[in-house]
């Protein structure tokens, strides 16, 4: 199996992707080690700092020493230095919030999987003519699950994970798989800002049990 096969299989078995960025190492890292204990076994670092690359430095060897089976992506991808520096340090896989053709083609030199985000179908058949597996619905807050169903046929085969805006309930969770979408990104719902800043690691222990079962009874 591929390396870019495994990730999206782990995503697709998952059927969640948690993402976040703090600018504190040390935080960031309980975060990595409280998602990973309750079970999840993919998520996406993003780029969305002056710290992220040496923070993921940090993510990058305590998942080898501790976390072996973990796939850890980077997210907020929009250049190919961006891309070059993070697959360097270790990077599985690459999202994006853009989409740029260079990018992908650099992910697919190293076997790696590229989600890049789309909002039109144009922009949709453009990601599929440079190979994206799996595309994200972004902002997914903004197009809503509406429009995953009035594309689906237009898309038949592809995969699809919203991101921004899909809440941590049956409703929103349910809809969206309802929809269509193979997973659902996870951010701020799950991985708050007072998470973040109060260190709350049980209570996002407990969320993140709670995400993977509404994900497993909605999918």
């Amino acid at each position: 199996m591929s390396k870019k096969d495994i990730v999206l299989d782990a995503i697709l078995t998952q059927g969640s992707l948690p993402l976040f960025f703090y600018e504190d190492a040390q935080v960031s890292l309980e975060i990595t080690r409280t998602l990973y204990r309750a079970g999840i076994r993919v998520f996406e670092y993003t780029n969305r700092g002056a710290a992220a690359l040496e923070n993921f430095k940090v993510l990058k060897k305590a998942q080898q020493d501790e976390m072996p089976d973990l796939q850890l992506g980077i997210g907020t991808i929009k250049t190919v230095a961006e891309a070059t520096a993070f697959i360097a340090a270790g990077a599985d896989f690459i999202v994006a919030p853009v989409i740029n053709p260079e990018v992908g083609a650099t992910a697919k030199q190293h076997d790696m999987l590229w989600i890049p985000g789309c909002m039109t179908p144009t922009e949709i058949h453009t990601a599929q003519q440079h190979g994206a597996a799996l595309i994200k619905l972004f902002p997914a807050n903004i197009l809503g699950p509406e429009f995953m169903s009035s594309i689906k046929e237009l898309f038949a085969g592809q995969l699809f994970i919203p991101t921004g805006g899909v809440e941590l309930n049956i409703d929103s969770i349910s809809t969206w798989f309802n929809a269509g979408v193979c997973a659902v990104g996870m951010g701020s719902k799950l991985i708050s800002k007072k998470v973040l800043e109060n260190r709350l690691y049980e209570q996002l222990y407990s969320d993140t049990l709670k995400l993977m079962e509404l994900v497993q009874t909605s999918k």
